[in-house]
């Protein structure tokens, strides 16, 4: 049998890592939605829970813009109307007029000359930053950047690279000061939120001390930003890291998949950049496009966030985040506060937090727990992320768990 030794050395590393305690494990099944109403946000039923309906506290969609009914109807209407596929890849003839829309909405949103869309937020990264690092490239990025952003590092092969401290705005200007010289471009490259604490980069900073740095590269320092997290989620009016530091990048990555609800990922930036990428980027030449009723949705999405609604959603989701955080405090827990709706729940110790994250399931409530040897020892948390379609009862109802938590 071809496989038979290869499955053996197979299980053996899943075994080793479930020993660990870093196997990601057996997904959690939807089954079905319970859509909002009545003062109650949305509820989730689950494959293993029976009955229970389940109030969703670790969600990347922010504004609740997947369960909007004009969203959902603009995917339907553009799905009737093209079809459920694209058909092919976008140079062949799987460019869609919802996509090119999409697009220039994109690019006029965020203030830049152009905008591209992919299949993820994750490929986006690979897709931007492989064609734009080459031998002669120095790359600088924070420690604590996504996991596409250190895979997009690796393929890329750069001719150096330096790795910051995170947040260490010293270190960052220290790296461009000494790679001046030996190379021609440099790439620093950062999340602009940073997922797992909800804390933020200093865009401002960065774009000033590359700015700085910039004459003694003959092809610029470049700045990009995976604001995945950011855009719709934070900043007065939903545009993301940028709105709220005041800084402004060269190259932004974002997603249609998290505040926006619907599936995808996109670059805004010159039109240079992106008319460079399109021919450059093989996951774009090569790859089919997202859907055309994803296209609309996202569209739909896009306008309500661009909108005296998207105003008022944004408002709400502060407000909400506001009132979970304060809740926590008042139970005795350790959070790192701020504006983004990711809440950290600052545990500190592997098998309570795991015993936490068992307490929230067992009580109706899906959180995601980072214990070690995921995180380091002494920095395990509960990661809750609020989202606009949750309610204050909703909230209470958390809290109220949580407070009925015993070690």
């Amino acid at each position: 049998m071809p496989l038979d030794r290869l499955n053996v050395t197979l299980k053996e590393h899943v075994a080793s890592l479930e020993e660990q305690g870093t196997a990601k494990g057996i997904e959690t099944t939807v089954e079905a939605v319970t859509w909002p109403a009545d003062g109650r946000g949305p509820r989730f039923r689950l494959r293993d829970g029976g009955d229970r309906e389940y109030i969703r506290m670790n969600s990347n969609s922010y504004l609740g813009m997947g369960l909007r009914r004009d969203v959902v109807e603009a995917e339907e209407r553009a799905t009737a109307a093209f079809g459920a596929g694209p058909g092919a890849v976008r140079f062949i003839s799987g460019t869609y007029a919802p996509h090119i829309e999409l697009e220039r909405r994109l690019a006029a949103f965020h203030g830049r000359e152009a905008g591209m869309i992919l299949s993820s937020a994750y490929v986006t990264v690979l897709s931007v930053l492989t064609p734009l690092i080459n031998d002669d490239t120095l790359v600088v990025s924070d420690e604590l950047n996504h996991n596409c952003i250190i895979n997009a590092m690796r393929l890329a092969r750069p001719g150096d690279k330096v790795i910051y401290p995170h947040l260490d705005m010293s270190a960052l200007a220290a790296a461009l000061e000494r790679g001046a010289g030996g190379a021609r471009r440099a790439v620093v490259v950062t999340d602009g939120i940073f997922s797992m604490r909800g804390d933020h980069a200093p865009i401002d900073q960065i774009v000033e001390i590359a700015r700085r740095h910039d004459a003694s590269y003959p092809e610029n320092v470049v700045v990009v930003v995976d604001d995945s997290h950011g855009v719709g989620a934070i900043g007065e009016t939903g545009r993301g890291t940028e709105e709220h530091t005041g800084g402004r990048s060269d190259v932004l990555i974002a997603t249609l998949g998290k505040a926006l609800g619907v599936n995808g990922g996109y670059v805004v930036s010159s039109d240079a950049v992106i008319r460079y990428l399109r021919e450059a980027s093989p996951m774009y030449i090569y790859s089919n496009p997202i859907t055309v009723g994803e296209a609309a949705a996202a569209l739909r999405a896009l306008e309500v966030l661009d909108s005296a609604d998207g105003r008022e959603l944004l408002g709400r989701l502060r407000a909400l985040t506001a009132r979970f955080e304060r809740g926590l405090v008042d139970l005795g827990f350790e959070i790192i506060a701020g504006e983004h709706p990711v809440v950290p729940l600052m545990v500190r110790d592997t098998a309570r937090t795991r015993a936490l994250v068992a307490h929230l399931r067992e009580n109706g409530v899906l959180a995601t727990g980072l214990a070690y040897p995921v995180v380091p020892r002494g920095d395990e948390e509960i990661r809750f992320q609020v989202n606009a379609d949750h309610t204050e009862s909703d909230i209470a109802e958390v809290l109220d768990v949580l407070s009925r938590f015993e070690a």
